[in-house]
């Protein structure tokens, strides 16, 4: 297998190409296929989750660790991903990690307890954060120059064509009962994908000298910032289900000097000529540090589309495939967003965070008007235009704003601050299950009936709003450009 993935596959021509070969699309089409699969399972558990709760049983914070063990899992391990990549290469990365996230999908296929399915979907997450990390760096060698500029422009939309179907696809696999699989068929679809992906991975992709070869990872670094995620993540996830114990409040507390830790052996290593996980300079920047709490609390934010899916099926008694459908517009929505920020984003810049937190803010405001005013008689018909509004405002972000966020950073701090930012967009969006998750359950209470569900759609929008207002304060202190070239 090593001799494989090490030979160079992409021989360059006698005479430069005009424009991207078949080749170097296929090989595109292996980067898409890897975010695909992390992109439906990152959205379509919501969907499943009472579903694989009424066959294997468990607590609603079980459920809630089908979905934030595996962000969780991704948030912590990225940052290392990105770093083994740049050690071994970024192909070879890709195909372990589309690889090891087949064959870890079967298992949570084969699942009898909730306890081994949150196992397996941690394992999936750990095993994304090897694949997704590599992605930019594989398009720029696969098309270099000016010829990067189609892959990026197609990339948005296709991402966000994934978001409209991702929560489509799992209600129709649940509805459709392949076999009799039910719940099942959504992890096992990985299958076909997986393996096509690692197939196109290896005959289209180049094996590019590493960047890093030699390097060694940090341990303690890696310790210090897993032990510290966890001790955030877990009391929240748990507190609600066991009553807030004081433990999950020592260990929140305890978090805290475990990050500083974190930041010190990243200086010291610095200091000694060693390669930090993360450049300790970032923390200096106002402007970066301003960005990582826009972007922790914006993907907070998203965290909303979960109680909406927990809404629509545990108290209003929807189907999967038709609560999916329900929030079908949000999805849509964050595609034409994504669209429309991706061509105005040179012109406009920062100002585009501010327009697209407004419209997402006033599409969650309107969920939380309908709520209020239509009651239990909620549909299609009432929900559209808000989670249609939200949707688009929430696209609108997603595109500039990690160029926007590195606007101020150096040339040798953007491999770093580039990673962790996608780390933190990770930890944000399991921050945001966790804790909207467990302000809806609370609300809901143990047995949920339309009008308890209902209002804890409410109680959980005024919430995310609250989260909106927050960022878009945070946002006036962003670089005003994005930076230049992008942090691909």
């Amino acid at each position: 297998m090593t001799a494989t993935l090490d030979r160079p596959l992409l021989v360059a021509p006698p005479a430069a190409p005009a424009g991207p070969t078949r080749s170097a699309w296929l090989g595109f089409s292996a980067v898409i296929g890897s975010a695909l699969m992390n992109l439906l399972d990152s959205t379509v558990v919501s969907v499943a989750a009472p579903a694989i709760r009424e066959e294997l049983g468990g607590s609603y914070a079980t459920m809630q660790w089908t979905t934030a063990g595996y962000t969780l899992a991704l948030a912590v391990l990225l940052i290392v991903g990105g770093r083994l990549g740049d050690m071994f290469g970024r192909r070879r990365m890709l195909v372990i990690g589309t690889l090891g996230f087949t064959a870890v999908s079967l298992l949570c296929a084969m699942s009898w307890t909730p306890e081994m399915l949150a196992a397996g979907r941690v394992a999936q997450g750990a095993f994304a954060a090897l694949m997704l990390p590599q992605g930019f760096g594989l398009i720029r060698d696969v098309f270099p120059g000016a010829q990067m500029a189609k892959p990026l422009a197609a990339f948005g939309p296709v991402m966000g064509a994934g978001a409209v179907l991702g929560p489509i696809v799992g209600g129709l696999l649940l509805d459709a009962d392949i076999l009799g699989t039910g719940w099942r068929m959504i992890f096992l679809i990985n299958l076909p994908i997986g393996l096509l992906t690692a197939l196109l991975a290896i005959k289209h992709l180049p094996s590019v000298a590493p960047t890093a070869a030699g390097t060694r990872l940090d341990v303690p670094s890696i310790l210090l910032s897993a032990v510290g995620t966890v001790l955030l993540i877990l009391p929240l996830v748990q507190g609600h289900e066991l009553h807030w114990p004081v433990w999950t409040w020592i260990a929140m507390a305890a978090s805290v000097p475990v990050f500083v830790a974190f930041a010190r052996r990243q200086r010291h290593l610095a200091a000694t000529g060693r390669t930090p996980l993360v450049e300790p300079s970032l923390a200096g920047k106002r402007s970066y540090v301003a960005g990582v709490g826009f972007a922790t609390i914006f993907f907070a934010a998203m965290g909303a589309m979960f109680t909406v899916g927990m809404m629509l099926q545990m108290g209003l008694g929807f189907s999967p495939i038709g609560a999916s459908l329900i929030m079908t517009p949000w999805a849509f929505g964050a595609m034409v967003g994504s669209v429309v920020s991706g061509v105005l984003m040179a012109r406009f810049g920062r100002s585009l965070l501010h327009v697209g937190l407004t419209l997402m803010g006033a599409g969650v405001a309107g969920l939380y008007f309908v709520y209020e005013t239509v009651g239990v008689e909620l549909g299609f018909g009432t929900l559209a235009l808000p989670l249609l509004l939200g949707g688009t405002g929430m696209g609108m972000i997603f595109v500039p704003l990690f160029d926007i966020v590195l606007g101020g950073v150096s040339d040798r701090e953007v491999g770093s601050a580039t990673g962790a930012l996608g780390a933190i967009e990770q930890l944000g969006v399991t921050l945001g299950i966790a804790i909207l998750g467990t302000v809806f359950f609370a609300t809901v209470g143990s047995t949920p009936t339309a009008q308890t569900a209902v209002e804890a759609g409410s109680v959980t929008a005024l919430v995310t709003v609250g989260l909106i207002v927050v960022a878009f304060v945070l946002g006036f202190a962003l670089p005003r450009r994005a930076r230049a070239g992008g942090h691909g």
